[in-house]
Formats: structure tokens, C-alpha cells, sequence
């Protein structure tokens, strides 16, 4: 038993993932564990399958691996690349770098364009890079379409294109780990060759489960890829999901929170999630910009409907703020990563969250402001409310 004394209330968790989860979904995951080898688990176990494909905007294989989103990224690139393979990345953020470290120690040989942590992919200067590759030596793309660590989101739908202004074959991957269910994604419309996602993010559950969205064009590569797999071969898996099975034990109590998960997402209307979080984005970013703070995201273009990225001004430390608001107010804020260390905080607008919460958390961030000395003007809280009144307007008008 804790001597600490109770904090009343709720915690505010307004980091990027994991994102709280609803009660409905903890709920599912007090179940007993079934038999994975029984009737009731084939039936949950095809109702998920299917049921995740719509959240990818595809009709092809989502694979579902007991692992966090890093487990997808080995899959994703273990699946369809052999040692040596030429690999063109970009350096969005920390979760880029992350990825690229793994195609290292894959024996890939990654080809990186650089940024400065505060746009997402340029299509352009990917294109402008595979039009250097006369020999269509690069194997594959990969591209982070939401980057946690900075708040920027890469438009796939432009990536998509300058493969296309080249006719280059390569491969186009994307980690949608923190995008799925948050940001518009079309993995068939967007011509995506592997989508990887997890489940502790716009999914609204614990960590644990790891996505798999693979083309026919994916998989055709998997057939003659030689880098070695075991755990993570799609093969294996998609072998057995036909029928609903996996070819070796699940996590089964958290296919009960995903099927909880996707049936909450379906009672909302999916796109109303996802007009939910750009709305809950742009409230929170007039606010940072009302209290004359600056967004990390440079360009509307790029700004992310899951997090977005606040930079300190110059003598003031990020942590120091982020551990007096926990200590304080009873939220986290995310932390900044690698070069945003000390120099950013990030307020999450992700998963199971409303107006009332964004608020709420936007107020504990401006009295922190306040208690810190960080120089700032007041009534962000403010104009953030008055953007969201406005929005509400409509609904208000069909419930007179």
C-alpha cells in the first residue's frame, strides 16, 4: 500500500500512446480466456480480421501479430527485401531513425533524405531521388505517415504519386502506427504495398497488438524476398487466418478489446472519428499559437490530427514544465525525443477523447505555462473554446 497521498479525479494522459482506454474495452478484457483452438475463438478471430480491414481503407490481408508496431516493421521489411536491398527512407523524426537503425542491423542498405524534424515526407524530393535511380535498384520506400515525436504528417497520397511520375517499382511501405484510426488512410486508393500499425494508439487499447496491411504486390515480393523470418513470416500467418486460426498462440484477451475497439469505432462513424481528431488537432494548435508559443509543424499541410508538438522558448526546459504539471495538475504531456529533448512537449488528441478532455487538458497546460514563468499571453483555453463552440453550432441547431 502507497503512502503517496490520492490525487482525486482522473488522470489526464495526454501523451501519444498509449491513449486511455475505454471502460467498454477494459470491460472486454475481464473476459476468460478462450480455448484458440475452439468454435468461439475461430468466430472472434474472423470477425477481427475482417473487422480491422475497413480501418485501413483496404480489401486485402491485414496480419495481426502478438507484438508492439516494431514487430510490423521487422515484418513489413523481413517479408519482402533480401540482404543488400537498396532502401529509401526519410528522416521525419525519431521514429524514422528508429526504423532506419532496423534496416541497418537487417543488412538493408537504407538511402536517407534528411529533414529538420518539422515537415513530413516531401514527395517532391522523393521523386527527385528515384529519378536518379536509372537502374530501379531501390527496393522500397518507407515513410513514417504520422510522426509522433514532431507532430507532422506525410500526405501518402503525394509519396503515392511521385512513384508513379517516375514508374519506379519500388515497393511504398508506411508506419500508420500512431495514423490509424486518427488520419486519412487509403491503403488501396494510395496504391501502399505494407501498412504497419499497433494497437495503443487510435485503436484506444492496451500495447501489444501489431497490423499488418499487405498488397498483392507485397506479397508477390515475399515470395522471392530471402531475408530470414521465422515468428514474423506472413506466410505462417495467413495461412492459418483464412479460417480465422494463427499458427501459434494469440493474445486473446486483447482480440477482445480489439473487437470491442472496432465495434466503438462503427458505432461513431468512422470518418466522424476521424473529423473528431482534426477538429480536436486544430483547437489544440489555436491554442499554442494564442498563447504565442510556436507549433513545431511549419506547415498547415503537414499538421497532425493525433499530437501536436509545442516548442519552449529559448531558457526554458520542456521536463522541468512536463514534471511540474504532473505533480501539479495529475496529466502527462509527452516528452520531446532525440533533438526535441528538453526543447518541446507534445499534447496528445488521440483515441478516446472529446472536447470536454482536450479543454481540460489545454487549461492544465496554460495554468502550468503560468506557474513556470514561461512567457506566454493568456486565453489560449479561451480561443480554443470558441473554435469548438463554433463547430458544435451545427449539432446544437439539429437538437433544437
Amino acid at each position: 500500500m502507497s503512502n503517496e497521498p490520492r490525487s482525486p479525479g482522473r488522470h489526464f494522459l495526454q501523451i501519444p500512446g498509449p491513449t486511455p482506454i475505454p471502460e467498454r474495452v477494459v470491460a472486454a478484457m475481464a473476459r476468460q480466456v478462450l480455448d484458440h483452438r475452439g468454435p468461439e475463438f475461430q468466430k472472434l478471430g474472423k470477425r477481427v480480421l475482417a473487422g480491422i480491414k475497413p480501418l485501413f481503407k483496404t480489401q486485402s490481408h491485414v496480419i495481426i501479430y502478438p507484438a508492439s508496431g516494431t514487430g510490423a516493421w521487422e515484418a513489413a521489411l523481413t517479408n519482402t527485401l533480401s540482404p543488400g536491398d537498396r532502401v529509401l527512407m526519410v528522416e521525419t523524426g525519431q521514429f524514422a531513425v528508429l526504423w532506419k537503425q532496423m534496416v541497418d542491423r537487417l543488412g538493408l542498405r537504407a538511402e536517407v533524405i534528411q529533414t529538420d524534424w518539422r515537415i513530413g515526407a516531401d514527395a517532391n524530393e522523393i521523386e527527385s531521388h528515384l529519378r536518379k535511380d536509372k537502374a530501379k535498384a531501390i527496393k522500397a520506400v518507407c515513410v513514417v505517415h504520422n510522426e509522433t515525436s514532431t507532430g507532422c504528417l506525410t500526405r501518402l497520397d503525394e509519396v503515392r504519386r511521385a512513384l508513379d511520375a517516375t514508374k519506379h517499382p519500388a515497393l511504398l511501405m508506411t508506419d500508420s502506427i500512431s495514423g490509424l484510426a486518427a488520419a486519412d488512410l487509403r491503403h488501396d486508393e494510395w496504391g501502399i504495398d505494407v501498412t504497419v500499425a499497433g494497437s495503443q494508439k487510435g485503436l484506444m487499447m492496451p500495447p501489444g497488438l501489431s497490423f499488418t496491411a499487405v498488397s498483392e504486390k507485397a506479397l508477390a515480393a515475399s515470395k522471392t524476398a530471402t531475408l530470414a523470418r521465422s515468428y514474423f513470416s506472413w506466410d505462417d500467418m495467413l495461412a492459418f487466418n483464412g479460417d480465422g486460426w494463427f499458427p501459434y498462440t494469440p493474445a486473446t484477451s486483447l482480440f477482445y478489446a480489439l473487437d470491442e475497439s472496432i465495434r466503438l469505432i462503427n458505432e461513431e462513424g468512422f470518418e466522424n472519428v476521424l473529423a473528431r481528431h482534426a477538429r480536436l488537432g486544430e483547437a489544440v494548435r489555436i491554442a499554442v499559437r494564442s498563447w504565442g508559443l510556436e507549433v513545431n509543424s511549419r506547415e498547415a499541410k503537414y499538421d497532425s490530427p493525433a499530437v501536436t508538438t509545442v516548442l519552449m522558448p529559448d531558457g526554458h526546459n520542456a521536463d522541468a514544465f512536463r514534471k511540474l504539471v504532473l505533480e501539479t495538475f495529475n496529466m502527462s504531456l509527452g516528452t520531446g525525443l532525440n533533438r526535441l529533448a528538453g526543447k518541446a512537449f507534445r499534447i496528445a488528441h488521440l483515441g478516446d477523447t472529446n472536447e470536454l478532455t482536450i479543454l481540460g487538458a489545454l487549461t492544465g497546460v496554460e495554468m502550468g505555462l503560468e506557474l513556470a514563468g514561461v512567457p506566454h499571453k493568456k486565453g489560449g483555453v479561451q480561443a480554443a473554446m470558441a473554435y469548438l463552440a463554433d463547430c458544435a453550432k451545427p449539432v446544437a441547431a439539429k437538437a433544437a
